[in-house]
């Protein structure tokens, strides 16, 4: 194998999960890099800084020059190293920088010199990468089925799609729960990044074989990313199965959820008392967000009662009165919407049911 070797094959790169390097600025890699892709940067964001001064004014060559004076001795062997460890524990690295060009045909060549390895770059590099993910979030570019869950909130949408191998998970992609109450402590990525991780995951679905892909009614917005149009408009147009359950089931998923898991996320990350303080402004801050809608009045109701229900866990130690405003809000808010605009997608019905009887069906539907 050469020191020089280059990788093309950007679906089989998908398809086997290859380990990734990144060895842009750490500037570059925050804006948008491939999933799963670790920085090891060739240059730090100071150091580019420089050499693209050096480049606009001298030329490439004295950009060079300056590149290796400012990147040599312990910095460059600490440079080497990581790559090097990270190398070891993943045999079938690949390597990329933004074009494909110099950033990585340098790391390619250090490491080579320093260890032996022989560690492959991508073609291209990220740009190139980039180019043909954006091209497969086209519809043309499904090979199967798309059929969409929904049902009304709490149903157990999400739980479901987690059992099934043909699934895409568009709210684990976004990291975001889909609804104004969605979000998480940590950030969703940056739109550049969450196409790219559907991509991959579209990719990687399509290199498995499915006949059909199980995706969780979304619209156009998974928080504040947002499916491409085209594909957006495409999955509204296809096949819908519906999971029922009932108001109680609703209440306790959606507790779980929201309130048990999401307080012990808030605990850990702010502290026993002042985790609980911070979910509960959290939590009022998002029925504020949706007033317009709710209306004053229930708004004022639903906020009264999460803060009684606060105060109350406070004195017993028990969350249990919160699903009293989960289920005002369901009935109030969740439900009527959902009645709307399901009634305009009754012609694309294409099963209906409880979780048992809807797991079952997708697990052995194959497509028309």
């Amino acid at each position: 194998m050469q020191a020089t070797q280059i990788v093309s094959d950007y679906q089989q790169i998908i398809a086997t999960q290859r380990p990734l390097i990144d060895v842009r600025a750490p500037l570059e890699y925050q804006g948008a890099t491939l999933p799963g892709a670790v920085n090891l940067p060739l240059m730090d964001d100071d150091e580019r800084h420089k050499v693209g001064i050096c480049y606009k004014k001298k030329g490439r060559e004295a950009a060079l020059e300056l590149g290796h004076e400012l990147v040599n001795g312990a910095i460059k062997k600490k440079r080497i190293q990581a790559w090097a460890d990270f190398i070891a524990a993943h045999p079938d690295t690949l390597l990329f920088c933004s074009r494909g060009g110099l950033r990585s045909q340098i790391s390619q060549q250090w490491i080579n010199d320093q260890t032996g390895l022989s560690v492959p770059r991508i073609d291209g590099g990220y740009k190139a990468f980039r180019r043909y993910l954006v091209e497969q979030l086209e519809p043309g570019k499904l090979t199967s089925m798309p059929i969409i869950l929904n049902g009304r909130t709490g149903a157990g949408k999400t739980i479901l799609l987690q059992h099934l191998d043909n699934a895409i998970d568009l709210e684990k992609i976004a990291n975001h729960r889909g609804s104004s109450f969605g979000n998480f402590i940590d950030p969703q990525p940056g739109q550049a990044n969450f196409e790219n991780l559907l991509a991959f995951a579209l990719v990687k679905h399509a290199s498995e074989g499915h006949s059909t892909m199980v995706l969780e009614a979304e619209g156009t917005h998974v928080g504040r990313c947002y499916l491409p149009g085209p594909l957006a408009a495409h999955f509204n147009t296809c096949p819908l199965v519906l999971l029922e359950a009932s108001l109680a089931q609703r209440v306790q998923i959606t507790f779980d959820e929201y309130v048990v898991k999401e307080q012990a996320d808030y605990r850990q990350a702010f502290g026993e008392e002042n985790g609980l303080v911070r979910w509960l402004e959290s939590m009022q801050h998002k029925v504020d967000k949706i007033s317009r809608r709710l209306g004053g009045q229930r708004v004022a109701v639903v906020k009264q009662l999460q803060l009684e229900a606060h105060n109350k866990q406070l004195e017993e130690g028990r969350p249990d009165w919160h699903k009293m405003w989960i289920e005002k809000l369901l009935g109030d808010y969740y439900d009527p919407m959902y009645d709307y605009k399901i009634k305009k997608k009754a012609p694309l019905l294409l099963f209906s049911g409880d979780y048992d009887a809807v797991l079952s069906f997708l697990q052995e539907y194959k497509g028309a």
